[in-house]
């Protein structure tokens, strides 16, 4: 009985110890959705320091639990987790998506960044886990029609760069591209010689994030390079974790559109009733030269990363890929290989932090000239090949009974064009930045940061053509006693640097009703090309044309400052001011001034909406703002420059060439362009954010327009070049929503819809006289279209058709404007424009268990088109050209309208053919499926397919309605490609 006693006396006395015990937890923690597991999740006992974070596999192991702790589990995007610890060895934690993710999520803005529930300006964050998928060559592609009020129109050729706009763009002749920052390093517009775009040496995988800047409270603290918005991408980092990933993407793509021209049996009846004479010309063959340029295409994509902690101390990632694409055309290809790594260590108890960015790009081209035209009007009786001919076997037409004389006349075989060229580059990049950023000891609420980075490009090609081929360059030939093709060389070298020092403080001090920041600083960035040119005149290098071209220092200068105060969570004010000076322009107009200012509410803050079940987020947000415009082909052109005469214009007095020096356009006073932008925005989330959008008006009006236009004769030192000439406005609104229709445990289906309106307007031109521009194909100089005050500036500038009682256009037959009697140039009239009235944009994604699927379509209504194709050639004229053996192929629309060409000018200039351009177009739709315990657990593995440009509908009658600048005169199509590829993580 004692012994009884005195083993209760120790258990009572052990009872309040085992409360204090302390254990170990084990865990796996994995996504609600796919069922895989999350690796870098924070596991941390709440109110203390005591954490970890799981492994690639999501697993973690937390020591020294006591009972009774509860364990918080926290993930970007992902709703926390709270854990009881009472003793268990293992717990299996799911965790569920942030419906309200936005809230939180953290946006980066000029030398810094901020909360979106915070930020005061336009902008639109795009997250790796919302990128377009498919084949997305070039880094831009991954945004396609994902935000209102970006543009993306990208070609068809392998590497292909694209035009972007936000907004429209903000100038007339001078640069309309944003800026484009990567990991807080501007980089240039400017391409170097040999590569596709500024954006080709980029890898798609290594990028985490884009955010758009769109309205001048957003972007005015970028100064002088910003009236056109501003993209920044942020690249991934590494993490605690080492983590293995791997992707593999295959597609095979082909051609599935052509210009509607006639077939060879067309084509033969054509000339058989139109020019009988020709009959003997034709030819016996059946040839489809569309068919004969294009091929199907292979892509071949691979990227490996591994990221985790380098000596446990330095998060760090590593990458490396390799992008080979094949364009339609025979010869173009694009192989892209990359290398990057960022190290981002944490010193000092994380009072200094160092971001490294580092990343080299080597790209190999091989290009393809435009060969579409040839293709299109070349006779299709005609083969490919023909055995006898001294042009490499290519069928070639020749003159003078001469079968080594190509004829000067007539199209050149579009095969040979392609096959007998050698157009080749190679192009190495490095580009990256160091920051430091530290925050002081003794005042933690200050912190310094430095900011050094460097972006270096060399390309290097040559362009090359056989003596053999007949599109060479033609000398006489004294031996032969005629002219004869001697083919052509030339080869290049091009060298790009920018250099970036960024030096700044932030203050940052918070309050029980009050919180601001202060960031001030200084920025400096200087850009240094060189260009070597060399092409021999005759393939036996007797003539030699060489030219070295050291381009003018670019240096831009800007001191900055921006303020952000909050009062009670829900009034917000931010103040900018930046002050630029750049070097292309003069003392007297150097430097440029850009303010901007903006104010948020959040209304949901307030008493009579905080505890709504309707509204989770209601934001009010006003923006005005001021950024210049500098970025014009031209260099110090404010001083008397005289650079030595091109060989071909030397002068020779007696047997000694003379070098003439010939002066540059001279511009003492021009400035800087500037864009005043007025924007007015609402956030909105209903229903715990599972519906959330934002509408924002905005109004843009710039001044002093920079362009590039002619002066009179005897005016200037040369005959075109730089001016501010005018004003122009830019108004619209956007609005863009995003829903998740069904949310649950085993289902989330998301759906993004964005839409985009806006107007442009020339609002005054120097003198108020027109410019016309546009030039088009078909006789010689003519344009299309026009600068005019209180039009748009894509306006078209043509003759009005006239029809008959059946509605058929009449030959020849167009109106008198101005009732003179006489059909001139002052009887053209502005009709329509190339911009479109709106731009949709609607992307699906949805996750059923392991299995995804997810499409993207985009929209452009009301836009047109000049078919230059159906002008120049649509009439039964075309039929013989100017040679006097070669036979033209005409579009089949000659029909429709059954012109003969009768009066050049009113029948090429015609309104006509002027088309709609609105089209819907699918980009892409992709069908996945994820294992997430292949290989016994140890890797997930995701297998996919899907295609790539699925189709387009459109009432355009041309090949395809997404054309820059609003005039059709052949592109280069976009194949349609069919995907398959595979993800691993280890």
């Amino acid at each position: 009985m004692k012994t009884i006693y005195t083993k209760l006396l120790i258990l009572v006395l052990l009872l309040p110890l085992s409360a204090f015990a302390q254990g170990t937890l084990n865990g796996k923690v994995t996504d609600q959705s796919s069922g895989q597991p999350l690796p870098g999740v924070s596991v941390i006992i709440q109110g203390t320091q005591n954490g970890t974070s799981t492994d690639m596999d999501g697993n973690f192991s937390l020591s020294n639990v006591k009972r009774g702790d509860k364990v918080v589990f926290t993930f970007i995007g992902y709703k926390e987790v709270v854990q009881n610890y009472d003793g268990q060895k293992s717990v299996s934690v799911v965790m569920e998506e942030q419906s309200n993710e936005l809230q939180e999520v953290v946006v980066q803005v000029g030398y810094g960044s901020v909360k979106k529930k915070d930020a005061t300006g336009s902008l639109t964050t795009v997250s790796s886990r919302d990128f377009n998928k498919g084949t997305n060559v070039t880094a831009e592609n991954l945004l396609n029609g994902r935000v209102a009020g970006l543009t993306i129109n990208t070609s068809g050729a392998a590497g292909s760069g694209s035009q972007i706009r936000i907004r429209g763009g903000s100038s007339l002749n001078a640069s309309n591209d944003p800026l484009i920052v990567i990991d807080g390093l501007p980089i240039s517009n400017s391409t170097v010689g040999g590569s596709t775009s500024i954006l080709a040496s980029i890898n798609p995988s290594d990028i985490d994030s884009f955010t758009i800047l769109k309205d001048a409270s957003a972007t005015a603290i970028y100064g002088s390079r910003a009236s056109n918005g501003v993209i920044i991408i942020t690249t991934k980092k590494g993490g605690k974790s080492l983590a293995v990933d791997y992707n593999f993407q295959y597609g095979s793509g082909r051609a599935v559109n052509k210009v509607d021209v006639l077939s060879a049996a067309e084509f033969r009846k054509a000339i058989t009733d139109n020019r009988p004479a020709d009959v003997p010309l034709l030819g016996t063959a059946n040839t489809d030269w569309q068919d004969e340029i294009y091929r199907n295409t292979d892509f071949v994509d691979h990227n490996i990363t591994v990221k985790g902690s380098l000596f446990k101390k330095i998060p760090t990632r590593l990458s490396i890929g390799n992008t080979y694409q094949e364009g339609l055309r025979l010869t173009n290809d694009f192989n892209r290989t990359t290398a990057s790594v960022s190290m981002n260590p944490s010193l000092f108890n994380d009072h200094l932090k160092i971001n490294l960015n580092a990343n080299y790009a080597r790209e190999k081209n091989r290009f393809a000239d435009g060969v579409e035209g040839n293709a299109i009007y070349f006779d299709p009786t005609q083969p490919v090949y023909d055995a006898a001919s001294p042009f490499d076997g290519f069928f070639e037409y020749t003159k003078d009974g001469f079968n080594d004389r190509p004829d000067d006349k007539s199209s050149r075989n579009p095969v040979a064009l392609l096959l007998q060229r050698s157009n080749v580059s190679k192009v190495n990049r490095f580009y990256g930045n160091v920051e430091f950023d530290y925050k002081f000891h003794f005042l933690p609420e200050l912190r310094a940061v430095l900011n050094l980075g460097f972006d270096q490009a060399a390309g290097e090609g040559r362009n090359s053509l056989p003596s053999s081929s007949a599109a060479g360059n033609v000398y006489f030939d004294a031996t032969a006693g005629h002219d004869v093709s001697h083919g052509s060389y030339s080869e290049y070298t091009s060298d790009r640097k920018n250099k970036l020092l960024d030096a700044y403080l932030v203050y940052r001090k918070d309050y029980t009703n009050m919180n601001f920041d202060v960031t001030g600083g200084y920025s400096y960035q200087k850009f240094e090309s060189e260009d070597y040119n060399s092409s021999d005149l005759r393939d036996n290098n007797t003539q030699t044309n060489s030219e070295v071209t050291t381009n003018p220092d670019i240096v831009l200068i800007g001191f900055f400052a921006r303020s952000n105060i909050s009062f009670n969570n829900k009034y917000l004010f931010t103040l900018s001011y930046r002050r630029d000076g750049s070097s292309r322009f003069g003392d007297d107009y150097k430097w440029g001034n850009f303010p901007g200012a903006a104010f948020a509410w959040k209304i949901k803050e307030e008493s009579f909406l905080r505890d709504s079940k309707v509204f989770s987020d209601l934001k009010l947000r006003l923006g005005y703002g001021v950024t210049g415009q500098q970025d014009i082909a031209a260099a110090y052109s404010y001083l008397d420059i005289y650079r030595l005469s091109q060989p071909t214009s030397q002068y020779t007095f007696g047997t000694t060439p003379t070098i003439i020096g010939m002066a540059q356009f001279k511009n003492s006073i021009i400035k800087w362009e500037e864009t005043t932008t007025y924007n007015a925005g609402l956030d909105y989330g209903f229903a715990n954010n599972r519906i959330r959008g934002a509408v924002d008006v905005f109004y843009k009006e710039s001044k002093d327009l920079l362009s590039y236009v002619r002066v009179p004769d005897g005016t200037n030192l040369g005959n075109a070049g730089f001016q501010n000439i005018g004003d122009f406005t830019t108004k619209g609104i956007e609005f863009s929503i995003s829903t998740d229709i069904v949310k649950t445990d085993n289902t989330l289906w998301n759906v993004n819809f964005n839409a985009t309106h806006y107007e442009r307007k020339i609002t005054r031109l120097l003198g108020g006289e027109n410019i016309q521009i546009g030039g088009i194909s078909g006789g010689t100089g003519n344009t299309v279209q026009i600068y005019s005050e209180g039009f748009n500036p894509s306006s078209f500038y043509v003759y009005k058709q006239l029809y008959d009682a059946d509605n058929n256009p009449i030959q020849g037959a167009v109106a008198d404007i101005n009732g003179d009697n006489i059909i001139n140039d002052n009887d053209r009239y502005i009709y329509k424009n190339a911009d479109p009235k709106v731009i949709f944009g609607f992307a699906s994604a949805f996750n059923y268990k392991n299995l995804d699927f997810s499409f993207n379509l985009r929209a452009n209504i009301g836009g047109r088109i000049f078919n230059n194709i159906n002008s120049n050639n649509a009439q039964f004229q075309r039929l013989r050209g100017d040679s006097a053996s070669a036979l033209t192929n005409i579009p089949s629309s000659t029909y429709d309208s059954n012109f003969v060409l009768e009066d050049k000018q009113t029948t090429l200039l015609s309104d006509y053919y002027i088309e709609n351009a609105s089209f819907l177009k699918m980009d892409n739709v992709t069908l996945g499926y994820t294992f997430p315990k292949w290989l016994d657990g140890k890797a997930s593995l995701r297998i996919y397919s899907g295609v790539q440009n699925v189709f387009t509908l459109t009432k355009y009658s041309g090949l395809d309605p997404e054309i820059t600048g609003g005039i059709d005169n052949t592109i280069y199509p976009r194949p349609r490609t069919i995907l398959v590829g595979a993800n691993v993580k280890f």
